[in-house]
């Protein structure tokens, strides 16, 4: 495999055009006294956006990004971005970090150097990030197909270039998916396997008889949730292309779409700011926008929704964690997670949301060296 070093250099064409778009957006009207209840909230999309345009230096922020080594390489005749960064114990563990949606690569960058330090016993791990195909500066699809299975095998292809025979692998979302793929179809490379979530697709595989009262109510809980909060998903996964149109063609439409579940997803107490900075966000925000990936972020959910139900019924056999914070979607109870998975260590965390790599890192870096110290050969 050819590897290749990288850095993100956008075209000022790009950020001034960026810039046109916000200073000339044409902005709905809102119910008098609503918050988010109805969608993303105006007052504070203007208030973001007025710093996207005016205040945000996706400039700093890109020197911020390059500072981690980031690679590009081509597996399988696709071309994968991930950065690359080397443990500095003397018992490094090779583990893949997995993003999810409607976030990137940058999910990952404040634990990135709390798993690379050295722990008291030696501890590290070598950390790899990819973007997922479709996001960030990985290619975007151009044939169907780009399920959950097919990414597996690029990400598990792409471990076996870099020399890593054996590895661990930590997703939440779309990566909980994507990590419990790995365990499936190539446990002979896995380690174990660290999750923030239960996979989304064993909601749709059991009967409600064969389930415990915690089982129903978590059957029952995910089918509400669908109702109330899955209208996305279910467009994602249905029309993506229609949606693609609005998306890469209005900032404001993009940053509405995506921030709206940073809000809803995280533990902020009705206050992104108690989570996120701005310029956090923003730089997620930036990425969709300068790759214009949207689009082709939206597809997974298309592509896998074809593909549900072929491995609905079988359990993988590799050492797995499940790491629960409070204010993700749903969470799943620990019987679930066993019938499903070969639990060896389950963690509900005081605090943190959906997007806990950002939230509360500490915690899950923590939780996931716990886990790692458990493992043979650790």
């Amino acid at each position: 495999m050819n590897i290749n070093k990288f850095k993100i250099a956008t075209s000022p064409f790009i950020l001034d055009d960026l810039r046109e778009r916000l200073g000339r957006a044409r902005w709905p009207d809102q119910i008098n006294g609503s918050q988010w209840e109805y969608g993303a909230n105006l007052p504070y999309l203007q208030e973001l956006c007025t710093h996207w345009g005016h205040g945000f230096d996706w400039t700093e922020q890109q020197e911020y990004l390059n500072s981690f080594p980031q690679f590009q390489g081509e597996i399988d005749g696709f071309g994968l971005h991930f950065i690359h960064e080397k443990g500095r114990g003397k018992n490094a563990i090779p583990i893949l970090l997995i993003h999810g949606y409607p976030d990137s690569f940058v999910r990952f960058l404040k634990v990135i150097p709390l798993l690379t330090a050295e722990g008291p016993d030696g501890l590290s791990f070598d950390v790899v990030v990819p973007s997922i195909p479709g996001y960030g500066f990985s290619d975007r699809p151009q044939e169907p197909g780009m399920n959950t299975h097919k990414i597996a095998g690029l990400f598990a292809h792409l471990m076996d270039e870099l020399g890593y025979k054996k590895f661990m692998a930590h997703g939440g979302d779309w990566g909980s998916s994507i990590t419990e793929q790995l365990a499936l179809h190539y446990p002979q490379s896995m380690l174990g396997i660290h999750l923030t979530d239960v996979p989304f697709r064993h909601l749709f595989s059991m009967q409600p008889e064969e389930m415990s009262e915690a089982e129903k109510k978590y059957l029952e809980a995910g089918r509400s949730w669908q109702m109330k909060e899955g209208a996305y998903a279910m467009l994602q996964a249905t029309k993506p292309q229609t949606l693609a149109y609005a998306m890469n063609d209005s900032p404001i439409g993009l940053a509405a779409w995506i921030i709206e579940k940073f809000y809803s997803w995280s533990d902020s107490n009705g206050d992104l700011k108690n989570s996120f900075t701005q310029d956090e966000l923003l730089t997620n925000l930036t990425i969709y926008w300068v790759t214009q990936t949207a689009g082709s972020a939206f597809r997974i959910y298309y592509e896998t929704m074809g593909d549900l139900g072929k491995d609905d019924s079988k359990k993988s056999e590799v050492p797995a964690a499940v790491c629960l914070f409070p204010k993700d979607m749903i969470s799943a109870p620990k019987e679930f997670a066993e019938r499903v998975l070969n639990l060896r260590q389950w963690t509900q965390m005081p605090r943190g949301g959906h997007f806990a790599a950002m939230e509360q890192p500490k915690l899950l870096a923590e939780d996931i060296i716990r886990f790692a110290g458990k493992l043979p050969g650790s």
